[in-house]
């Protein structure tokens, strides 16, 4: 019998950033480890991760990290995590890992612990083994995961759709779900992002027939923005090209790397003599594919409309086709984007996300994976919580009791002591770590406070020059501002602020001795100037005093 611990450092209550940690007595075992996009919320902030010193200080008895497919919310934060724990196996199929090569730098790579599986290949670790099972999603390869313990399965899905047209490695193996159901579940931890959807998302997931309409009602040049990592929609795309006349041009490099290396691994089917160069790019047959990168949405697009790609001109005959329903977060620039093609006499088109789904599991798909798995305990996870809650309203709908039912947010331990659920208190301390670029550790609030503060009232430097010996001002003191005033409006207020400025530098200059306290001359024209502004604009720009000797 055994100590079973399940808690989650990300993916509780949120959208992303999913890692989710299944402690059996020593054992640790790591489900996925994403990041999410931050949506211009913090400024400057390109992803967030979870905090992971949860890690760190048990790194010791961690069995890997296993990655359900090469989304990057649930694989993004591995190269953060490999920077501190870089011998810490990561497992996964074999597209997973080429995703999670692709983010990381040279010098990682080759210390990286890869460690490719193949669905329905058990992988032990004593008592305890993972067993991987094929399941459908919009990437190739992905799988959900059973960690088999001495008191019964933990299944945690990731991922996944039923959807019975999707083959090869799209496939969902339902007789090895099925089986697993039948050896007994103990918990059985399934995703909730369309929990609150009736019915299955399945036929909503494809959009062939929509495609091929776009195609079909514009003659003239198409401009298509997609998701790199959406393998499935790529297909589609290509497939119902393939069946016209048009050409295909690829626009960046990624992308075009992307799509050759998943051609000559199988995983996607592209004809060759459909592919276009640039010299196809103004032909009115032409599809554009560009790519459209989560971490900034319609970046590329945007650059486009706005004029400052080199290769592509919107023209008004042009159709901006968006193939992608607007998720969580983004809604708002969406909106807006189309309205700028509609200012440039543009034709824009984009999925509706009420009739066209991503491959996430409606409430019908819920039912099933439950009904297959026919769990002991249900532990809804991936979502926000009011998605979590119509998962749990699911699983109580098909008499799973609700003391058996478990919602949590990330921190808080579920714990299992021989086969049973017990009323565990036990929280484990979560936070996020916000990353700039390629900068490795968090940014932290004091940065972000900063640039906060510069965003909404600007900057004012303050510089003057003294004499070294006789500390005399020289020279200033002088004004730059940035994002504060209108300089050429507002004169006489920055006289005003020079003379406030030398007023408070030379009241702290000692007559006698010629000292000067820097420090205190900084916070006095900070503390005097930041009431002067305030009274007389009502902001409080960022104020910085340079000195210096001569």
């Amino acid at each position: 019998m055994s100590k079973i611990k399940i808690f989650s450092l990300g993916g509780l209550n949120e959208n992303g950033k999913n890692m989710y940690i299944v402690k059996v007595d020593k054992d640790i075992f790591v489900f996925d480890a994403g990041l999410k996009y931050d949506n211009d919320i913090n400024l400057g902030i390109d992803y967030i991760i979870p905090n992971f010193d949860y890690l760190v200080k048990n790194k010791k008895n961690i069995k890997g990290i296993f990655l359900t497919h090469g989304h990057e919310s649930n694989m993004g934060a591995v190269p953060d995590i490999l920077e501190k724990l870089p011998h810490i196996p990561v497992y996964g199929t074999k597209l997973t890992l080429e995703m999670v090569k692709n983010d990381l730098e040279p010098s990682q790579l080759k210390k990286a612990n890869l460690k490719e599986i193949k669905p329905h290949t058990k992988i032990n670790f004593g008592k305890n083994s993972i067993f991987p099972i094929s399941v459908t999603h919009s990437i190739p390869d992905a799988v959900c995961y059973v960690l088999y313990t001495p008191d019964g399965a933990i299944v945690y899905t990731g991922d996944f759709v039923f959807d019975a047209t999707m083959q090869g490695a799209y496939k969902t193996d339902i007789g090895k779900l099925a089986y697993v159901g039948k050896q007994g579940v103990l918990c059985l931890m399934s995703e909730s992002f369309y929990a609150e959807k009736e019915g299955h998302t399945s036929p909503n997931n494809r959009v062939a027939g929509f495609i091929r309409e776009v195609l079909a009602k514009n003659p003239n040049r198409i401009i298509a923005t997609i998701f790199p990592a959406h393998f499935y929609r790529i297909q589609e795309i290509f497939n119902e090209v393939s069946k016209t006349h048009r050409k295909m041009v690829i626009m960046g490099k990624g992308l075009q790397d992307m799509i050759t290396k998943a051609t000559e691994e199988g995983y996607l089917t592209v004809d060759k003599k459909r592919i276009g160069t640039l010299s196809d790019l103004e032909n009115k047959d032409t599809v554009i594919l560009i790519s459209d990168e989560k971490e900034k949405p319609f970046n590329n697009l945007e650059r486009i409309i706005k004029g400052y790609d080199k290769y592509i001109k919107i023209k008004e005959s042009d159709t901006i086709f968006i193939t992608e329903p607007a998720y969580p977060g983004i809604e708002k620039r969406s909106a807006l984007i189309m309205d700028e093609i509609a200012m440039l006499g543009a034709n824009a088109v984009s999925l509706s996300s009420k009739k066209h789904l991503l491959h996430h599991a409606s409430r019908e798909d819920l039912m099933l994976m439950i009904n297959l798995m026919n769990p002991k305990y249900y532990f809804p996870v991936k979502g926000e919580y009011r998605n979590q809650y119509a998962n749990a309203e699911v699983a109580e709908a098909l008499g799973i009791p609700k003391q058996n039912i478990i919602l949590k947010e990330n921190g808080d331990v579920v714990e299992f002591i021989k086969g049973r659920l017990t009323d565990s208190k036990e929280h484990i301390e979560v936070d996020q770590i916000l990353i700039d670029g390629k900068s490795q550790g968090d940014i932290g609030n004091l940065v972000l406070k900063d640039r906060e503060m510069l965003g909404e009232n600007g900057i004012v430097i303050i510089s003057c020059t003294l004499d070294k010996q006789t500390k005399d001002i020289l020279g200033g003191p002088e004004i730059l501002t940035r994002g504060f005033v209108y300089v050429k409006e507002s004169q006489d207020l920055l006289e005003h602020t020079k003379d406030l400025a030398r007023e408070t530098i030379e009241a702290n200059i000692e007559k006698n001795t010629k000292r000067v306290d820097y420090a205190k001359i900084k916070n006095e024209v900070r503390e005097r100037l930041g009431k002067f502004f305030y009274q007389e604009t009502g902001s409080k720009p960022m104020i910085i005093t340079v000195i210096q000797e001569v």
